[in-house]
């Protein structure tokens, strides 16, 4: 079964920070998500993660906590 849009978008801007600290890609992240995604697609990325529990990669489940509690960190360098 493919992965919902949400976590595949989420997957590919994860791609782009995977090279930071955890708490500094998933602010990146989060920070993106924040600007520019609508907001029925961020609370159905929050409920993918929360479904997906231990399954959910460990950097789109903390900027998801991030947009859920709408406090993302300045990305890494800002």
């Amino acid at each position: 079964m493919a992965a919902p849009a949400e976590i595949r978008l989420a997957n590919e801007i994860a791609a782009q920070f995977r090279n930071l600290p955890l708490e500094h890609g998933a602010a990146a992240i989060a920070t993106h998500i924040l600007n520019f995604w609508d907001p029925r697609m961020r609370a159905r990325l929050i409920n993918q993660v929360t479904q997906a529990g231990d399954n959910c990669d460990a950097l789109i489940a903390a900027a998801a906590n991030l947009v859920e509690h709408g406090r993302p960190l300045k990305p890494w360098g800002g």
